[in-house]
């Protein structure tokens, strides 16, 4: 795995010492004295991060900032500021220049390398986020299974799918069904932290896919309220004829009309409570397999994986 890198910037030596010292082991680490110095090495090593002090000579660090937010190839850089004990000016004049957090000198290297970790991995998400959900995206998804597997706690992942979406993009529109796709985000977000904990995850795999990462003990009940929430929203999205009947008129793939109930939502639970998941293709497959079998009952329904290891 490549070690991200990290450019830090500020006239102490000192100050640059300790920075050294304290990312060296887990980051590349390239420094200088200045904004202006900061921009060419900015350029010519495009890194993962950046730590800037607020007081610089020649460029100072909200200067540099501008310039960082102004590049279109450096412009989702992460930027940590570096500023005094109770300059508040400094602190809003970088987070207005763009700054992404901030950091009181002097600071303690372990809050440090924690305020890095936590701005890593939010940009990584916000990066590889859906454009229309901005859930994240299958990036950071297949992230969250490997930590989940290394972790070696039960866990569970529910796949779920809209079913007869394809009839309602075909008689409504596709406007009208990325409504229903940014309404099911937010039904999946609103159902795991109300059912969930903090360490919920819920992701967007493309399309009418959607994810969520979860304590194995919570997928059911999680499951159980996207379900209400989908079946009682599902409803609005059609008008008055379609949803009294029951049904819309469509055409199947050899052009013949047909009657496509409303839509419903299908989730596959797959857990790593009753057998060893060693990989994330292992449980893409599962998953495929329990969406499948949820899809053809009728109407929304979970079902969870209950194979046990030999």
């Amino acid at each position: 795995m490549n070690q991200l890198k990290i450019l830090t910037l500020d006239d102490d030596p000192d100050i640059l010492d300790v920075l050294e010292l304290t990312l060296s082991e887990d980051y590349i680490v390239f420094q200088g004295k200045n904004g202006e110095e900061g921009l060419r090495l900015a350029k010519a090593h495009s890194p993962d991060l950046i730590i800037t002090d607020y007081k610089m000579p020649v460029m100072d660090g909200r200067q540099f900032c501008r310039f960082i937010k102004k590049d279109i190839l450096l412009q989702h850089t992460p930027i940590i500021m570096l500023t005094g004990k109770g300059e508040v000016r400094d602190k809003v004049g970088g987070l207005e220049a763009g700054a992404d957090d901030y950091l009181v000198k002097p600071f303690e290297p372990n809050e440090l390398l924690a305020r890095i970790r936590m701005i890593l991995r939010r940009t990584k998400r916000s990066l590889d986020a859906n454009p229309l959900t901005r859930l994240p995206g299958n990036s950071s998804i297949m992230d969250e299974l490997q930590y989940r597997i290394q972790a070696q706690n039960p866990f569970a992942v529910g796949y779920a799918d809209l079913d007869k979406f394809k009839a309602y993009n075909d008689t409504y529109g596709f406007e009208r069904g990325d409504e229903i796709l940014k309404e099911t985000a937010h039904i999946l977000i609103e159902a795991t932290q109300e059912k969930g904990n903090s360490e919920t995850f819920v992701g967007h795999i493309g399309g009418d896919d959607f994810v969520f990462i979860c304590d194995d003990n919570l997928a059911d009940g999680i499951s159980q309220e996207v379900i209400r929430k989908f079946d009682l929203k599902a409803p609005q999205f059609y008008s008055e004829k379609d949803r009294i009947r029951g049904y819309i008129l469509a055409k199947n793939r050899q052009g013949e009309q047909i009657k496509v109930g409303l839509l419903a939502i299908s989730i596959g639970i797959v857990s790593s409570r009753k057998q060893e998941i060693s990989h994330i293709a292992q449980v893409a497959e599962i998953g495929a397999e329990l969406k499948k079998y949820a899809k053809s009952i009728d109407g929304s329904s979970f079902v969870r994986d209950q194979r046990i290891e030999e």
